[in-house]
């Protein structure tokens, strides 16, 4: 992807903010779901967003980042691009994203192959044309995880895939969030909608956590410690980073995948980016100078995101 950004948007946080609360999304006229609500294996529910494409030959599956949902502006900038190729498209929304608390104790996290593979399997077996998937952010390190844990397997539920910002180093995005600005701003955009949900979901499960000291969380090494890793079966923040990374296991990959990463992101620092040859000869890596994280606005003011999704959906489409 040879991304420039407009000279009225300098810089990686620009380049994050702007896009997500003020680039045009859409081509043309707002985009409209269907949502299927979905038994989980564990009696819990995942809610998923269609945009449907009568006799649609490709389905495009997004999964998105943390806190995201089907409204995320990249949700529905893919959206468009899917309209436009005469795409099925489908966003399943990990637990308690979807405008609706979920059941369980369980909720979602940066490495949950596990909820992944079980959603795709489903596609696979309900869509009989190719599947391509894309991860944002938290979900294209999930995705990626799911791709390693499969390996050759992966080739028989989608055809190509590709993660878009993902965090695939989590020490390292931790350590990035949790300074200065990124602080100040993310962190307390996250928390702000992570705490109420975690305590949300103490009422229904007493006993998950401590409130009081989730209360006191002032980043999301904190959070992670408190309510992430042990409602995940990990011990602590330390184990849940390192094993949900899907950096160390690029080389795994069997099926037709592209890693984007701006070298500016705010959330992943580009000397923790991963290199060719490690990554494997199934990995395309994209490492474009400029973009922030999820940004790549196009365009005079105020910009655009179509950019992101011809370009990653172009990928999909020559690997498919």
């Amino acid at each position: 992807m040879n991304y420039i950004a407009p000279h009225w948007l300098p810089g990686g946080n620009l380049q994050t903010i702007w896009p997500a609360l003020c680039a045009r999304r859409v081509a043309g006229v707002a985009v409209r779901y269907r949502r299927e609500r979905w038994t989980a294996p564990d009696g819990d529910f995942v809610d998923v967003d269609w945009l449907d494409a009568p006799a649609a030959k490709t389905l495009l599956v997004l999964f998105h980042g943390l806190e995201g949902s089907s409204r995320s502006h990249y949700a529905e900038a893919f959206a468009d691009f899917a309209r436009s190729r005469d795409y099925a498209y489908a966003v399943p929304h990990f637990r308690g994203c979807s405008g609706e608390l979920n059941l369980g104790p369980r909720a979602y996290h940066s490495g949950d192959f596990e909820e992944i593979g079980w959603i795709l399997a489903r596609l696979r077996a309900q869509h009989v044309g190719p599947i391509v998937a894309v991860g944002i952010s938290l979900g294209g390190n999930a995705l990626l995880r799911w791709a390693e844990e499969m390996g050759e397997q992966a080739a028989r539920v989608v055809q190509a895939l590709a993660s878009v910002s993902a965090p695939i180093d989590l020490a390292a995005s931790g350590w990035a969030i949790g300074r200065g600005f990124n602080r100040l701003v993310y962190t307390r955009m996250f928390l702000n909608t992570m705490k109420p949900k975690a305590l949300r979901k103490l009422a229904q499960h007493p006993g998950l956590f401590d409130a009081d000291a989730l209360r006191d969380a002032r980043d999301l090494y904190e959070f992670d410690n408190l309510f992430t890793a042990p409602l995940h079966g990990f011990r602590n923040t330390e184990e849940y980073w390192a094993r949900a990374s899907a950096k160390p296991h690029l080389h795994r990959i069997r099926v037709p995948t592209l890693v984007l990463n701006a070298r500016n992101d705010p959330f992943v620092p580009g000397w923790s980016l991963p290199e060719q040859q490690p990554a494997g000869p199934w990995v395309k890596l994209w490492q474009p100078a400029q973009g922030g994280h999820v940004g790549f606005a196009q365009g005079r003011w105020p910009g655009h995101v179509h950019q992101l999704p011809e370009a990653v959906g172009c990928w999909l489409e020559a690997h498919h």
